[in-house]
């Protein structure tokens, strides 16, 4: 599939971003990654770019995407382990029961995301575009499961995910 050359100039060859605001997407749970490819072909979901991609991409094009990618092996984000922003994510996490949508080992599963290993910075982001409600989408879940959580507490959450494998 051309399309995939495509994908990887901005999520990686292997699906692994190395792009600090993009996010990585090997290893995401296939159905995941077909609601959010026909959401955001639909103009439901995801940016502008995204969807001049998608557009006009056929529905057996966005499955066979959707296979591939999570297939593909998750590599935990760079950089190194801030050991005290790590054990603070942990137990905000736990505390959180972020595991009981996105598994115990964060690994997601049908229509919820992966978040092992995933990029940072992205992270960190797509949790402000929630509490602040600009994150595109019908999905109002993760704006409620975020709602306890002091926006002060994100980046020790995010640092904690980005260095899951």
């Amino acid at each position: 599939m051309a399309r995939l050359k495509s994908c990887a100039q901005c999520h990686g060859e292997d699906g692994n971003s190395l792009n600090a605001g993009t996010p990585s997407i090997a290893a995401q749970p296939r159905i995941f990654l077909e609601n959010y490819l026909v959401l955001t072909r639909e103009g439901l979901r995801g940016s502008d770019a995204m969807q001049r991609l998608l557009k006009g991409l056929p529905d057996r094009d966005i499955l066979a995407f959707a296979r591939h990618y999570s297939s593909l092996k998750a590599v935990p984000a760079p950089g190194a382990v801030d050991r005290v922003l790590f054990e603070r994510g942990r137990a905000i996490a736990a505390r959180s029961r972020c595991g009981s949508c996105h598994l115990p080992d964060y690994s997601g599963r049908e229509q919820m995301p992966r978040l092992a290993g995933q990029r940072e910075e992205f992270l960190l982001e797509v949790m402000l575009q929630y509490r602040q409600n600009r994150r595109r989408g019908g999905d109002t879940m993760m704006s409620a499961a975020l709602h306890g959580i002091p926006e002060s507490e994100f980046p020790a959450l995010a640092h904690f995910f980005s260095r899951l494998k």
